[in-house]
């Protein structure tokens, strides 16, 4: 144990309570330096003028906020809201069955769930790159359909809004089914013996005793897909050409070859704004909702 710390540790002994702040100190204090920290510099950048140059110069105004709230830009901020709401919405029907067949799959269980987190062994970046070699004009999908007699000549899958959204979904999807799984591990199959002997049948033990009671991992699940595939720019920038931009890459360039601070802050700041009233919104719904059924 390093020098600092045994004092700390000695008064949080000596003091009721603290020792539960001692052990959240150095966590806390990590993200206040690299989170907080990096944060309060963005949004400083985000009233000031730009340099000549590039980088910022002292001063105040709102000039980057109203840059962002042009058509334009609120344009592609609208296809990454969409882009990013189908992907939750599809990612949610495709990962459902997974998990609740992952969870009532007995000794399979762990290889079943090895398989979905096994794409993280790889880079993202490098997965991404795969979904183009696979949608490409002579990938392996074309390839094969055409060998099959299916098709003539090759489909236009890549660079589209199909293949952005299709990246996306693979990306993401192994974000909606571990949070799902786990509520469904935790399911106490007697209350659905119970539902049974009262003469429900599947689809309504479904719907009044298992969906219910997965909502947390949906609700974990969703949200873990959504915000960062409102983040996401790779997957639009490799599988859309730049033709699909979604509001990621407009903040990346910013940072990058616009060299324009103050925007690319205003940009992140607006969406992280609009993005924290939608969640905020949702799960006062949802709350409303639980509070009315009860």
């Amino acid at each position: 144990m390093t020098g600092w710390m045994v004092p700390w540790f000695r008064w949080s002994a000596r003091k009721p309570g603290a020792r539960a702040w001692s052990l959240m100190g150095p966590g806390l204090l990590f993200l206040v330096i690299f989170f907080l920290g990096p944060l309060a510099f963005m949004l400083g950048y985000s009233f000031m003028p730009r340099g000549i140059y590039g980088g910022v110069k002292p001063g105040f105004t709102f000039e980057a906020y109203k840059t962002f709230f042009q058509p334009l830009y609120l344009g592609v901020l609208w296809r990454t809201v969409v882009y990013s709401v189908v992907c939750t919405v599809a990612c949610l029907g495709l990962g459902y069955p997974v998990a609740y067949v992952i969870s009532r799959a007995g000794q399979w269980k762990n290889m079943l769930m090895f398989l979905v987190i096994l794409p993280f062994w790889t880079s993202f970046l490098v997965r991404t790159f795969a979904m183009m070699f696979l949608m490409r004009d002579t990938g392996l999908i074309n390839t094969a359909l055409i060998s099959l007699g299916v098709i003539s000549e090759p489909i236009a899958m890549y660079p589209t809004s199909f293949a952005v959204m299709l990246g996306l979904i693979y990306g993401f999807l192994p974000f909606m089914i571990l949070p799902i799984y786990t509520s469904l591990e935790k399911l106490d199959h007697s209350l659905l013996e119970a539902a049974e002997v009262l003469g429900a049948k599947p689809w309504e033990r479904f719907t009044r005793v298992v969906l219910p009671l997965s909502m947390p991992g949906v609700v974990a699940g969703s949200l873990l897909v959504f915000i960062p595939a409102l983040g996401s720019y790779l997957t639009s920038d490799l599988l859309g050409g730049s033709k699909y931009d979604m509001i990621g890459n407009i903040i990346a360039r910013q940072f990058g070859a616009g060299n324009n601070w103050p925007f690319g802050s205003a940009a992140s700041f607006a969406m992280m704004g609009l993005v924290l009233l939608a969640v905020v919104a949702y799960l006062r719904t949802r709350d409303d909702a639980a509070m009315g059924n009860a």
